[in-house]
């Protein structure tokens, strides 16, 4: 069994997204940040930067698995799942792992950032906000032009490198942020949000 420890931030819902399109049975438990249950002792055996999400598999390779850092669940998962999340052809995988680590280091890191300034940080700092924005954008515009010469963001099938950009869209596409002049980013958002399985990753826990 699959346990999975999250929270409702945009990596967490990476994780629970990876999960619920891999089919794999799963527990779900959530880690309350604002609690700080993130630093309790049991909680950093699994994750020592005491991040989430983190990913328990007791039937993992050679025994008991443990991960954290969304990027290897979101692989781990689809390797796991075997269902085309992350393809078996070498040449497609290496496709998959590029956007799969740009959606999970570079994209996100950027929105957090974004999010932090605009909704979080307690003093405003103007200066700050608008590079954030226009970073975020010229992400958007990134995928934008990728989206228009391919289905997804790896070529013609959707796999685990879309599930990592998914999240962080979705929550600016919602703000209203992310529904500027990129007609083939909201046409890949739309049919990623419209997904039974998605519907259950954003649903309640």
């Amino acid at each position: 069994m699959l346990d999975l420890y999250f929270w409702t931030t945009d990596n967490g819902y990476k994780a629970r997204h990876g999960m619920e399109e891999s089919g794999l049975a799963h527990n779900l438990k959530p880690v309350e940040l604002p609690k700080r249950e993130q630093f309790s002792p049991e909680f950093l055996k699994i994750s020592p930067g005491h991040k989430i999400p983190a990913l328990v598999d007791d039937d993992g390779p050679g025994g008991t698995v443990s991960l954290f850092e969304s990027g290897a669940i979101l692989k781990y998962l689809g390797e796991k799942a075997g269902n085309g999340l992350y393809p078996d052809d070498p040449a497609k995988r290496i496709m998959v792992d590029q956007w799969l680590f740009y959606g999970s280091a570079t994209f996100t890191t950027h929105a957090q950032q974004l999010g932090l300034f605009t909704k979080r940080f307690p003093e405003d700092v103007p200066p700050v906000k608008t590079y954030y924005l226009e970073q975020f954008h010229d992400f958007c515009s990134i995928f934008d032009k990728r989206l228009g010469e391919t289905e997804y963001l790896a070529g013609d099938d959707y796999t685990v490198a879309d599930i990592s950009a998914y999240p962080d869209i979705h929550m600016y596409h919602s703000d209203g942020v992310a529904t500027g002049d990129y007609p083939n980013l909201t046409r890949w958002h739309d049919a990623i949000q419209a997904r039974p399985a998605v519907e259950r990753a954003w649903g309640p826990y």
